[in-house]
């Protein structure tokens, strides 16, 4: 018989509870200690209530000490883990939040409790809303259940329910029943897979991701933090706190991440890391080199591995650096992008964050020639859904085309080539009009108005301010500073025939205003609030004000379905002049 690395072994959940409390089983290294979404949550236990099986551990024997762990919850334990969790990680972290009623950390790297609701008469959870919050027939956070004694409990939440109506005997037998039942889940039967402490690190790696490619569960960008995780344990963790500095405020004066354009998640810096590194974006390409596998021959080699995650470790000093960080978010808003409500697709302005490096450093563009392109790109990548669908695919074939690539003045050839092909007569005549005529509220093309918009100092509609002020105001109240205005007011539509939401919500219905003015139009119609508020203006302030937000003649007298056809060409000349007017920076 073949030896195995692991053994079955059996606990109740309780047990697993209170091994985590004592800090026996802990967190390795090769996980990321996130935990699911409330509403996994809730039919975790929804399922466990009805005695539906649930999934296994994997566990590995670490004996005590020497391997790199994180516990979890409270760092004040008892002993140092002899267990830890190579797969369920997420499922066991949330149980034990919940009945220990300990914060998590979410993939937004702030700390929660989980809370889940539960209605006794019929057995049911919820994940708690302000309307169970004031239902006297739930217990809204389960955790109570398990912080105290039964008894207790079901006397407390019959004196609640009481208070609130009547309740009948069979009810009392009912609701005692189904608390004690939820209070019996820590006798809930698990199995355990646990590996051998003759286990490598490496090979444990290998068994979670194994585990996991089969399931589907995790994408590629998992598998190779979970290679940083073993052989470069610094670089993720490096990855992950300047995603989390990215999203806060930091003292006044110290250097930062922190920003409003762009908050990445690990998974996205990770895929720039690599573009830098090898000019790779299919990360299972990338998996493989960081294991030390020479694409070429197939073979495994420590020597390798080595040397790709030295060549990882150069690219990510150059991806954290704040420096670089800091200009290149300065070229997003010198694009027109200034604001990530605005910003339809992360994986561009991550891409678009890889051609900047790789121009800066590798190819040693001057800097002004640089920006100028690197906006260019990413008004490009960005107005024309670049990256939107099969982007590995399309990120490849980019890089794949700087490959080649020997001078500043290739590299800038190479980039100007793509935006003219791409960007042809007949995408801004006859493409772009037709991508204008959707009711996509995130629809690229709308925020490349916007784009092109700030990049031509237009003024928002109505209104003295520029748009670029407004998409980016000093501070946020409880109204955006700029709102999206129905230029023929949905209510009004209404009135003449025209209801659905893909006929009152088009692109080409949008204009940009100030909150103040959008609330005073409310329902009017175009013919009765447009010479209201054209008398504010000058004439030759009029016929801008029409220009920039491509406002066809005599247009609030035409049909609607007239109007629309009428202003989608003109959305897209403006979308074309703001591109045009970037372009112009590089003479």
């Amino acid at each position: 018989m073949t030896d195995t690395l692991f053994k079955e072994v059996h606990y109740s959940l309780g047990g697993l509870i209170n091994d985590i409390g004592l800090g026996r089983i802990g967190l390795p290294d090769i996980q990321r200690p996130f935990v699911w979404a409330n509403a996994k949550v809730r039919d975790l236990f929804d399922s466990m209530y009805r005695g539906y099986p649930v999934g296994y551990f994997l566990f590995w024997q670490t004996g005590a000490d020497g391997v790199e762990s994180k516990v979890i919850g409270d760092l004040n334990k008892q002993k140092a883990p002899s267990l830890l969790i190579v797969d369920g990680q997420q499922r066991l972290t949330s149980l034990y939040a919940v009945i220990r009623r300990e914060a998590v950390l979410r993939e937004n790297f702030e700390r929660e409790f989980i809370r889940i609701a539960f209605r006794p008469q019929d057995g049911s959870f919820e994940v708690p809303d302000a309307t169970t919050e004031r239902d006297p027939e739930y217990i809204v956070d389960v955790s109570e259940v398990f912080a105290k004694p039964t008894h207790k409990t079901i006397g407390d939440y019959l004196k609640r329910l009481r208070d609130a109506r009547t309740v009948t005997d069979e009810e009392e037998e009912r609701v005692a029943e189904a608390i004690g039942r939820l209070s019996g889940l820590t006798n809930f039967p698990f199995i355990a897979l646990e590996l051998s402490q003759t286990c490598t690190e490496e090979q444990v790696a290998e068994v979670f991701v194994r585990i996991n490619s089969e399931g589907k569960k995790l994408n590629q960008s998992d598998f190779i933090l979970t290679l940083m995780s073993v052989f470069w344990d610094a670089g993720r963790a490096a990855l992950e706190a300047f995603c989390r500095d990215a999203r806060r405020p930091a003292p006044v004066g110290q250097a930062s991440p922190f920003n409003q354009l762009f908050q990445p998640d690990p998974d996205h810096l990770l895929r720039v890391d690599v573009g830098v590194a090898f000019r790779r974006a299919r990360l299972e390409h990338v998996y493989s080199i960081l294991r030390g596998k020479d694409l070429g021959t197939g073979q495994f080699s420590l020597e390798q591995r080595n040397a790709q995650f030295g060549l990882l470790q150069q690219a990510q000093s150059r991806v954290l650096n704040l420096t670089y960080w800091a200009d290149y978010l300065n070229i997003v808003r010198s694009a027109g992008y200034r604001s990530h409500r605005y910003i339809s697709s992360v994986t561009g302005l991550a891409f678009a964050y890889q051609l900047y490096l790789l121009g800066r450093i590798d190819y040693g563009v001057e800097p002004f020639m640089l920006k100028n392109a690197v906006a260019r790109w990413l008004f490009m990548s960005l107005l024309t859904g670049r990256y939107s669908s099969s982007p590995e695919s399309k990120m490849e074939m980019d890089l794949a085309a700087l490959r080649d690539v020997t001078s500043a003045d290739q590299f800038l050839q190479r980039l100007r080539q793509v935006e003219e092909v791409t960007l042809t007569d007949d995408y801004w005549t006859k493409t772009l009009p037709l991508d204008l005529a959707t009711a996509a509220g995130r629809g690229p093309a709308l925020f490349g108005f916007y784009a092109a918009q700030t990049l031509l100092g237009a003024r928002a509609l109505f209104s003295k301010s520029p748009v670029s002020d407004l998409l980016d105001p000093p501070a946020q109240g409880q109204k955006k500073a700029l709102e999206r205005h129905h230029l023929f007011p949905k209510k009004y539509l209404k009135t003449i025939g025209f209801e659905g939401v893909r006929e009152t919500n088009q692109i080409a219905n949008y204009a940009l205003v100030e909150w103040d003015d959008n609330i005073a139009i409310s329902d009017d119609a175009p013919a009765k609030y447009w010479p209201a508020y054209a008398k504010r203006f000058a004439t030759q302030e009029l016929e801008s004000m029409c220009r920039w937000h491509a406002l066809p003649e005599s247009w609030w007298s035409m049909s609607y379905p007239d109007f629309l056809a009428a202003r989608r060409p003109l959305i897209a000349n403006v979308i074309r002049d703001g591109y045009h007017k970037l372009a112009k920076g590089a003479a």
